[in-house]
């Protein structure tokens, strides 16, 4: 369930200290003290609506999927999947015990960002996008997987819901699943997503800074830029070649870039890009590679005659020493600048 523009947890926009109604709010988590072969999180509350965040930290080979469950975790034959790696034609699992999360698999750590639609009478529809680094340092590019799965369980919601590890290795120390949830009748004050930054530009700039901010080990953000431009980021406002990522524009073939002083993950291929918006999701471990996760939608030019630009992207920053505490938005590639109703939100978490 994708909030709407601006909007994080749907009904409620929530503020540096908290009080907001309703919203995203931590229905539970399970942070692995030792290596295993799971990371479940269980007795979830009964919502209509989930949204999971995962770190997975590998000790080996791992393969990670995902199972859900009411009571405990199914391990039956109870799952259906399809999905696809850096851009590849999908693969699809059916009559599985797991979710395939569509990784591929190696000795990477991983982030994902998931939805699930959880009504007890039908099967439980889930959506993510996941990212690992592949190779340590901006020299190499990292992988990016996106799928969608079901549960075919139509007799309870859920209430269980993890990692599992298929290969050789294992879920190392540190290994996190967050659930988090919303209802139409929540009425809580707990908000998991911490306003971080709200940046209204007033006048045409090249650049969007977020200033500085808390440091979150979770960090969501959405970007608006009015005129013909084209949105990459900067974290600390780093300007070495110390990016690398990998970018799909309209279902085409994926595309790298690595040793970059940016990233390199905006919507391309049009004539007149009059607006555009980006969501995104960073993993903000200090001593591990920055990894994030990326959509935006360019406008082109103006009009139902015109479909608009998408471009799914991942990139890592190979920082392993510090946090990221400030975000840039530039105009790169673009003719003009950001326009006067340009537009950026920071959200955190840990």
């Amino acid at each position: 369930m994708i909030p709407t523009l601006f909007q994080s947890g749907l009904n409620a926009h929530p503020s540096s200290g908290g009080g907001s109604v309703g919203g995203w709010v931590e229905l539970g988590r399970t942070t692995l003290g030792s290596a295993g072969s799971s990371c479940n999180v269980s007795s979830l509350s009964d919502k209509r609506y989930y949204m999971f965040l995962t770190d997975a930290q590998n000790s080996g080979t791992i393969s990670w999927h995902y199972r859900l469950g009411s009571g405990s975790v199914d391990s039956g034959s109870n799952y259906a999947s399809r999905g696809s790696q850096n851009g590849f034609p999908d693969g699809t699992a059916t009559s599985a015990t797991e979710i395939n999360s569509r990784m591929i698999g190696g000795s990477f750590d991983g982030f994902s960002v998931g939805y699930i639609s959880n009504l007890s009478s039908k099967e439980k529809l889930l959506q993510w996008h996941t990212t690992e680094p592949s190779t340590t340092g901006a020299a190499t590019a990292p992988n990016r997987g996106e799928g969608v799965g079901k549960w075919v369980n139509t007799s309870n919601p859920l209430d269980n819901f993890g990692l599992i590890e298929l290969d050789s290795g294992s879920l190392d120390t540190g290994t996190e699943v967050v659930v988090l949830g919303w209802d139409a009748a929540d009425t809580h004050t707990t908000n998991f997503w911490e306003e971080l930054a709200s940046v209204d530009v007033g006048v045409a700039t090249d650049t969007i800074d977020s200033g500085t901010i808390t440091a979150k080990k979770y960090i969501w953000f959405q970007a608006y830029g009015e005129g013909n431009t084209e949105m990459q980021f900067r974290l600390n406002s780093d300007s070495g070649s110390n990016y690398a990522s990998r970018r799909n524009n309209n279902g085409g073939t994926d595309s790298t870039f690595t040793s970059q002083t940016q990233s390199k993950i905006n919507a391309t291929g049009g004539t007149a890009s009059t607006t555009c918006f980006m969501n995104g999701f960073i993993i903000n471990n200090a001593s591990n590679e920055k990894l994030i996760i990326t959509h935006q939608v360019v406008s082109d030019t103006d009009g139902a005659a015109t479909a608009p630009i998408r471009s799914e992207g991942v990139t890592k920053w190979a920082n392993t020493s510090v946090q990221a505490t400030s975000l840039q938005i530039y105009d790169n590639g673009g003719t003009g600048q950001f326009g006067t109703n340009s537009k950026l939100r920071v959200w955190g978490s840990d």
